[in-house]
C-alpha cells in the first residue's frame, strides 16, 4: 500500500500561449491518496482532487507567493476539478467523470503518466484572454520512499 505516508504523488504542469513567459510551470502535490499493486503488478490509485497543493512554481516574471499559490488551489477545486473522484485501475484513469485508458509505468519506486486534459473535457485553464494557459498535456508522477 502507498500513500503520502511513504511516497509523494505530484502533478507537473507547463505554461504555453503568448504571454507564457508571464506564468509559471506548476508542481502540484497531492496530499491525499492511496495506491496499491498486486501480484501481477496491476496499480489502483485514488486521490482526493480536494487536496491538491501547489508546491512550486518555476519560471514567470514575479515568483509564486502563497496569495497566488492559494488561488491556484482554489480555481482548481472549485472550477477544474468540482471535487470529482479521481481514481486509476485496470489501465484506466476516471477524471471529472469520464474514464480514458492512459499509460502508467511504475518500477516499483517511480511510476509516471502523461494526461491530455480535453481527453477528460477539462478546458485547461487560461488567463489574459487566453495568451496564457496550462498546456493540454500535465504529468503525474509519483516516488516512493524507499
Amino acid at each position: 500500500m502507498y500513500g503520502p505516508e511513504n511516497a509523494e504523488l505530484t502533478i507537473h504542469t507547463k505554461r504555453g500561449g503568448a504571454a507564457a513567459k508571464a506564468g509559471h510551470d506548476l508542481t502540484i502535490l497531492v496530499e491525499r491518496w492511496s495506491a496499491t499493486v498486486d501480484d501481477d503488478g496491476a496499480v489502483t490509485l485514488d486521490a482526493d482532487p480536494r487536496s491538491f497543493r501547489v508546491v512550486k512554481g518555476e519560471g514567470g516574471i514575479t515568483s509564486l507567493g502563497d496569495d497566488e499559490k492559494a488561488g491556484i488551489e482554489q480555481t482548481i477545486d472549485e472550477e477544474i476539478l468540482q471535487g470529482q473522484p479521481i481514481r486509476y485501475a485496470a489501465g484506466e484513469l476516471t477524471l471529472n467523470g469520464f474514464t480514458r485508458p492512459i499509460d502508467v509505468t511504475f518500477d516499483g519506486t517511480e511510476g509516471r503518466a502523461v494526461i491530455k486534459q480535453t481527453d477528460f473535457k477539462i478546458k485547461p485553464y487560461s488567463a489574459l484572454f487566453g495568451t496564457l494557459k496550462v498546456a493540454d498535456v500535465v504529468e503525474v508522477k509519483v516516488r516512493t520512499n524507499g
